[in-house]
């Protein structure tokens, strides 16, 4: 996709039904140019979604939404003016424009003359998920994936599955004249499965997406999500209570890198150390993690569902390293953080709609792999824990606390794993965990594209990863 085609997309969605061409958006950059800003710019948003979901062998409920809408911005200093209207129209702009501009002061401003588009490299192809599959096909995918789990295992006695799709077209026009838009689709399936036995029931979960249409969802892939939801309820099952104390524990390769994510990620975006609110504030530079522990941001990788061409302010999304072999280099940052920290944009400034201000977030964070075998990670533990796949957790930014529920893992005794157990939650400290970080596995994987994140009441896609990873020390709660 060209971004050229991106640009003529959103003019099609967003400009021309609402008799807007650039000279109108100059006008209103006119009007907030009455006032002394530092940044200004408008966000279009065109976008629509819908999702399917089975239960109990039947398509039960099915939703369709349709939404645009534009939010007008002005910064002057630290301080952030807003106002959205799902009205585009050139009254409404001025409107908007009117009410944000009384947070500066009078005089001294520039109108914006719109010359410059934006030039990225596509990371998807501008594709209209919703139309790739008739109705009938959707429904009938939905059917099959069940088939495909009761198939596996007599003890599946429920499945439940959501498929959504959602595109959306973006166009950000700001007060410095550059014009951006993107196209993005996005896919995702989920699974839930339920087996039961001798009057014992557990779950199991799988799913996955990315940003193309429903052919992502091949035969193949269903199968993979059918035997990975049954095997964690089976596995489950059979699982004994979790003991509990200060052990080794060993994370598998992919999702657990939800645990790096929520830890760590969201203690090195810019808005929190701006302010001294996280644990890695003015840090830079200071070895934060053990030797050979590097991570990084990439709102870059192809397809992928945490990944942008441009970002919710028209900066082109980059591959950001914020660990270099345990030395902290740098934060996620948007324009307004990074201006006020004296940093470059990242690319990570992202909001959930037009109706939402735009905040510092991860797009897909991972660690990199290291030199070891995971059959060597494990075969180095005496005694702990294998935590294969995570169910929720909560983290304290502030201080980097943690606690995470592992939704499937195993012990390891004497280099071996062993039962599986259940209950198991692990507590840390994010900025600590790494520093024992003793063991960096050869499997770097990223996970499956299920990955949503959410920060002052904003939701967003995301990817996480990471290779298999030996801890040391770290707390173990459990109910045994």
């Amino acid at each position: 996709m060209k971004t050229d085609v991106a640009l003529a997309t959103a003019e099609q969605y967003l400009l021309a039904p609402n008799d807007l061409e650039t000279a109108k958006l100059e006008a209103v950059f006119g009007t907030l140019a009455a006032r002394r800003l530092d940044w200004a710019d408008l966000y279009f948003q065109y976008a629509r979604s819908e999702s399917w979901t089975l239960e109990e062998g039947i398509v039960k409920s099915g939703s369709f939404d349709i939404e645009q809408g534009v939010g007008v911005r002005a910064i002057a200093g630290e301080k952030t003016a807003f106002a959205y209207s799902d009205d585009i129209s050139p009254r409404a702009l001025a409107d908007a424009a009117r009410a944000t501009r009384a947070i500066a002061a009078a005089g001294g401003g520039r109108a914006a003359r719109l010359a410059r588009r934006q030039r990225a490299r596509p990371r998807y192809e501008p594709l209209d998920p919703l139309g790739s599959l008739a109705a009938e096909e959707k429904v009938a995918l939905l059917e099959r994936l069940e088939r495909k789990c009761r198939a596996l295992d007599p003890r599946i006695v429920q499945v439940m599955a959501s498929l959504a799709a959602r595109y959306e077209v973006v166009l950000v026009v700001r007060s410095d004249g550059v014009l951006a838009a993107d196209v993005r689709p996005l896919v995702r399936l989920s699974l839930q499965v339920i087996a039961e036995s001798r009057g014992r029931r557990e779950t199991g979960v799988a799913g996955g997406g990315g940003r193309t249409d429903y052919g992502f969802f091949t035969d193949a892939v269903l199968e993979e999500y059918a035997r990975r939801a049954v095997s964690q309820a089976l596995v489950n099952l059979e699982a004994v209570p979790a003991p509990a104390g200060t052990m080794t524990v060993v994370l598998g390769p992919g999702w657990p890198g939800i645990l790096l994510h929520e830890a760590v990620g969201h203690g090195l975006e810019g808005d929190f150390n701006r302010k001294g609110s996280s644990a890695f504030a003015g840090r830079l530079g200071e070895r934060v993690a053990a030797p050979g522990v590097t991570v990084v941001d990439d709102g870059t990788l192809p397809g992928r569902c945490g990944s942008l061409t441009v970002d919710d302010e028209g900066n082109p999304t980059q591959r950001t390293v914020l660990i270099e072999d345990g030395i902290l280099r740098g934060y996620l940052q948007d324009s307004l953080n990074a201006r006020l920290m004296k940093m470059r944009p990242t690319g990570n400034g992202r909001r959930e709609s037009f109706a939402h201000l735009v905040l510092p977030r991860m797009t897909n964070t991972y660690m990199l792999a290291g030199p070891h075998d995971p059959g060597e990670i494990i075969a180095s533990v005496a005694k702990g824990l294998y935590a294969v796949n995570f169910g929720g957790g909560q983290v304290d930014i502030t201080n980097g606390k943690f606690v995470f529920s592992a939704s499937e893992a195993y012990l390891i005794e004497d280099g071996k794993v062993t039962r599986p157990v259940k209950g198991a939650t692990l507590i840390g400290n994010g900025p600590d965990v790494l520093t024992r970080v003793a063991m960096i596995g050869n499997d770097l994987a990223l996970d499956s594209g299920i990955g949503t994140c959410g920060k002052d009441g904003q939701s967003v896609p995301v990817g996480v990863g990471q290779p298999t990873l030996r801890v040391d020390g770290l707390t173990v709660g459990g109910t045994a």
